[in-house]
């Protein structure tokens, strides 16, 4: 897969500014996030002939037939069509997968999009039913009603236990990204909290408190994938896709490594190898954060810190903007910006705007190189992508 790197680019990006959208349906929040994209590329729909959608759960009342769906909705056949859904870092593998189509010749121009309602669209939570896992391993677990926050506070738990992680280092990553998020004004949480206000927030499930948990917001976003040939045309800076790596792993909480390894151990040193660089080459970083101890273990995984040692790395500030050696989730992230459901797709626009210079609230000052991270349900997937410029 080296033969990628650098072969394809984001040319478009854009993030709905929407935090809620009542009533209003995912597709249409999906056609202002494409034609936005588009428009920031200088292209138009015409020029589109390749589409990635991963929109099927139920925070927007999709199908696995979506992408159909959505080329209709937006007036397109596109030759090339993607929708494989792998949970919340769908769209960062799906530009992993566009970058080889194009390499491919399956397409030019692929749009990769995402909308959710959560806030208004009827909720229920499918990956915990036993209509959707009534045989096979979920038949163990099922009986105990897990809770997708449950489950995370297991890993928060075990992580405390294994390696002395406090309450306080969990705190202080909300702490960080809400700094960052009081600087963008598109941010649905922008007022400043501290350790304390972490720790006095309502206990969801323990160890995990409320401000240890993402906000549910509407939203949406799109990006543009072209050549690097035809990128060189266009009316914006080129945002490369240098290193792309993806794993899977296990859906069961039983079948959880004991030493908490996630899949980014797997998709990190991929995207790593690809674009010939190691850890110390990120200049920025954008990192899921459905909850404080999401980062946490990708940190670790993903070669910023050892197997332990994420806590203190945390809580040394090191994920801060402002004098941190590595800024992470400068645009609030999924805990103080926004989380419709999925949030990989952000995770890659705020990568692109960083190294761009075009940042809503936080600018990175000569940032070169970025690292857009995501998971899919409780770390049962992931996927890596370095961006360059």
């Amino acid at each position: 897969m080296k033969y990628l790197s650098g072969k394809t680019a984001i040319v478009g990006a854009y993030e709905s500014p929407r935090r809620d959208a009542p009533r209003v349906h995912p597709f249409a929040l999906q056609m202002e996030c494409i034609l936005g994209a588009l428009d920031d590329a200088g292209l138009a729909l015409t020029d589109v002939d390749g589409l990635c959608a991963a929109s099927g759960d139920w925070a927007e009342g999709g199908g696995t037939m979506d992408v159909i769906e959505l080329a209709e909705y937006i007036g397109i056949q596109p030759t090339y069509v993607n929708s494989t859904d792998v949970g919340g870092c769908s769209y960062i593998l799906q530009a992993g997968q566009a970058a080889a189509a194009i390499a491919a010749g399956l397409a030019e121009v692929v749009v990769i999009s995402y909308a959710a309602c959560p806030r208004w669209w009827p909720l229920s939570t499918p990956s915990f039913d036993p209509f959707v896992f009534p045989a096979g391993p979920g038949q163990y677990e099922i009986p105990y009603a897990p809770t997708l926050i449950s489950t995370y506070g297991l890993f928060a738990r075990r992580h405390m236990d294994l390696y002395g992680t406090t309450p306080e280092q969990l705190a202080q990553v909300a702490v960080t990204f809400r700094g960052h998020a009081a600087a963008n004004p598109q941010a649905r949480l922008r007022k400043p909290i501290t350790v304390d206000d972490v720790l006095a927030s309502p206990m969801i499930a323990s160890p995990l408190h409320r401000l240890d948990c993402c906000v549910v917001t509407d939203g949406g976003g799109a990006l543009v994938m072209t050549s690097r040939e035809r990128a060189r045309d266009l009316k914006r800076r080129p945002v490369y896709l240098a290193g792309y790596g993806a794993a899977v792993a296990r859906t069961q909480n039983s079948q959880i490594p004991d030493d908490l390894t996630t899949p980014a151990a797997l998709s990190g040193p991929r995207a790593f190898a690809m674009a010939g660089m190691t850890p110390a080459d990120i200049d920025v970083a954008q990192i899921y954060d459905a909850f404080t101890i999401t980062p946490m273990l990708a940190l670790e995984d993903l070669g910023f810190c050892g197997r332990g040692e994420s806590g203190p790395f945390v809580e040394a500030g090191t994920l801060a903007a402002d004098g941190g050696s590595l800024p992470t989730n400068t645009d609030g992230g999924g805990l103080s910006s926004n989380h419709p459901g999925k949030r990989g797709i952000f995770t890659l626009i705020e990568s692109v705007r960083q190294l761009r210079g075009d940042a809503p609230g936080i600018q990175v000052p000569d940032a070169k190189v970025a690292l857009a991270h995501g998971l899919g349900g409780t770390f049962c997937s992931a996927a890596t992508a370095i961006l360059a410029v």
